[in-house]
């Protein structure tokens, strides 16, 4: 059976539909990232660690798949909630063998071939640098959170976090190429009933 269809993890950025049971009196943030240029930063992560996150399983909308494609990951960079587990189909015409030395997850997965697919589970928060031992230069990367309210920044630096308790919380921004210890910023941040906006600027490598 072919594993086409699972280009579909290729959505749109930067729109949260994450599900979580969530009560109090709902905000609304919309999140610009840019650099010190001003130019905007394409597929940061943005994370809202809210008071209370709520009790329910975090579901997010797009698959929980990173497929490999003319020798890429795609997405390059895939959000994932704490404990999931996910796939790695390979739709190349050549093998791959995936690894990770990062803390959150190391792992190797053994050389497979087209349209087979392998699994790994992500049960730790944090940052995981993908790699392939036979094409060097192959990066991906996947962020486990344990927050719904998490999503990657548009071709124009935007995300909309969707809605958020009210409440004191706090923003945190992610990018692989971030100067900052594990390539993150963390700001508190007090959201209040309604829309609202913020504009963060941060520093690349």
């Amino acid at each position: 059976m072919t594993l086409r269809w699972l280009l579909l993890v290729l959505i749109p950025t930067g729109i949260l539909l994450a599900a979580a049971a969530h009560a109090g009196p709902a905000s609304s943030l919309r999140v610009q990232v840019t650099d010190e240029n001003g130019l905007p930063v394409r597929d940061a992560v943005v994370e809202f660690h809210a008071s209370s996150n709520g009790s329910g399983p975090i579901r997010f909308p797009w698959r929980m798949a990173m497929a490999q494609k003319n020798e890429h990951f795609i997405p390059g960079t895939l959000i994932v909630a704490k404990g999931s587990t996910v796939a790695f189909p390979n739709l190349d015409r050549v093998r791959h063998s995936i690894y990770s030395f990062s803390k959150p997850a190391r792992f190797e997965i053994d050389l497979y071939g087209r349209d087979q697919s392998r699994s790994q589970g992500f049960p730790i928060t944090g940052s995981v640098k993908l790699g392939c031992n036979i094409h060097d230069q192959m990066r991906g990367y996947i962020r486990v959170t344990d927050t719904p309210f998490a999503a990657k920044t548009d071709h124009n630096g935007y995300v909309d976090l969707g809605s958020i308790p009210s409440g004191a919380g706090k923003l945190t921004i992610w990018h692989p190429r971030l100067r900052a210890p594990a390539n993150e910023m963390k700001q508190k941040l007090t959201l209040r009933a309604g829309a609202q906006s913020r504009k963060v600027k941060v520093r690349l490598r």
